[in-house]
């Protein structure tokens, strides 16, 4: 095994897949020979050829319908959206077309597209660049949403989503590009999509949660095992769909639950999670569900960023408040 950041494993994954089938294409702004804004497809043109790696105008709806016309040709193109917050130029191909077609043509045609995009607060970024915007198109039927928290996640699930045949949004967290590393095996491998991970194990309380809140619930998760509560860590890792079977598990283990995420607190998947958690396992729950999440505003400028962002702290606080109800 290897050694691997985060953007790493990324980019080991699409050589991965750009070497196995032919039919993977990859294309967005700056992609070829710059290697993207982070550098996940660095040297994958000069490896695989400007055919299949290459760059496309200032227009992320232009990619879009590219996208969607390759894929209805037989290939399994992997745009990239430079940022998230630039997904409203892309959206009716996003949701209005990719994640309807399976329907539209009942069932007869396929659309295996990845749209691969950064997104997430923590690297003061400009304006629109950091937005958490996962939750509108989790609400979208159709489309798979799916968010990795470590390098070993990141590789496995990104291949088992250009392998799929659903249109896929595969979200990639800038502050853990190259925050840490792990071990990754250097041969190709899946991670499931749609199945949650248990990465911290425990009996008190459950922390559900998913992209970098993962890595902020497990030191709140180390911090309060010293004070005697005993947390377990859940990263959804599929965001929609969700992994009801291990949200429901883990709630009847523990009794009690925080959910978390980075989102602004009316912005969806942590919603959707309690929502869930009430009508499938309310007589499990010992207390009221916590919630951990940005506050209703847009994402703030640079300089407040750090005071605007969820973190371990307040993971501890309102886990401390679940346990102690």
């Amino acid at each position: 095994m290897a050694q691997m950041t985060l953007i790493q494993a990324i980019t080991d994954a699409l050589a991965c897949e750009l070497e196995r089938d032919e039919n993977v294409i990859m294309f967005g702004e700056d992609v070829g020979k710059n290697g993207g804004v982070f550098r996940a497809t660095q040297g994958l043109q000069e490896q695989f050829g400007v055919d299949r790696v290459f760059d496309t105008p200032l227009a992320e709806s232009g990619i879009g319908g590219l996208a969607i016309g390759l894929a209805l040709e037989g290939y399994r193109p992997v745009p990239e959206i430079q940022f998230l917050g630039f997904v409203f130029e892309v959206m009716d191909s996003v949701v209005g077309q990719a994640a309807r077609t399976r329907y539209r043509m009942g069932g007869t045609r396929n659309l295996p597209i990845v749209f691969r995009s950064p997104f997430g607060g923590g690297v003061h970024t400009p304006e629109l660049h950091s937005d958490n915007l996962e939750g509108l198109i989790a609400q979208s039927p159709g489309i798979k949403v799916v968010i990795p928290s470590n390098p070993y996640d990141a590789k496995g699930l990104l291949i088992s989503a250009i392998r799929d045949n659903d249109p896929v949004i595969f979200l990639e967290h800038m502050k853990l590009y190259r925050s840490f590393r792990e071990e990754v095996p250097e041969e190709a491998y899946t991670v499931p999509l749609g199945k949650a991970a248990i990465t911290r194990e425990g009996t008190d309380v459950s922390v559900i949660t998913y992209g970098a809140m993962v890595r902020e619930a497990v030191k709140a998760a180390e911090k309060l095992e010293k004070e005697g509560i005993s947390v377990e860590v859940v990263d959804l890792r599929t965001v929609s769909p969700l992994d009801i079977e291990t949200i429901v598990a883990t709630v009847q283990k523990t009794g009690r639950v925080v959910v978390v995420q980075e989102a602004q607190r009316q912005a969806g998947v942590g919603a959707m999670v309690m929502s869930e958690i009430s009508e499938r396992a309310i007589l499990h729950l010992e207390a009221p569900i916590g919630r951990v999440a940005a506050p209703d505003t847009v994402f703030p400028f640079g300089q407040a960023e750090n005071d605007w962002l969820p973190n371990a702290k307040d993971i501890e606080d309102k886990v401390r408040e679940v346990y102690n109800f």
